[in-house]
């Protein structure tokens, strides 16, 4: 066991220091044996394949934020479902009622926001199709 601080945290400095040296290392090796040749395709930014177009200013939708917030808000609400599992069978029917409201209230809160038309990705008018 050991008997001073120095002892007890050495083995995580020298990981650290080891894996520092080793991520240095390797970027001065890749940067020496590297290729650096130059050209117009190479300077352009990739976009899986896809020719890029327009400027890479543009401004998106509120509908890309918002559903990147409702995405986070839905991911969180699944996140309680991992310590209600854990301790299911000491809740007996109570703990299943609870969740089943919890999961209901869920599922409201998504059927609104879907007919509320905020993952349409495609419309751009909600005007337009009535």
């Amino acid at each position: 066991m050991p008997k001073s601080y120095t002892e007890l945290y050495f083995p995580i400095l020298l990981q650290a220091v080891i894996a520092m040296g080793l991520a240095a290392g390797l970027l001065t090796v890749s940067y020496l044996l590297g290729k650096k040749i130059r050209n117009r395709v190479k300077d352009m930014p990739y976009e899986s394949g896809i020719v890029p177009t327009g400027d890479a200013r543009h401004r998106f939708s509120v509908k890309f934020y918002l559903v990147g917030m409702l995405f986070i808000l839905f991911d969180i609400e699944a996140i309680f479902l991992y310590p209600w599992v854990v301790v299911y069978r000491d809740l007996k029917m109570f703990g299943f009622f609870e969740m089943l409201i919890f999961v209901v209230l869920v599922l409201a809160g998504f059927f609104y926001i879907w007919k509320k038309g905020a993952l349409d990705w495609a419309e751009t008018d909600r005007s337009a199709r009535k």
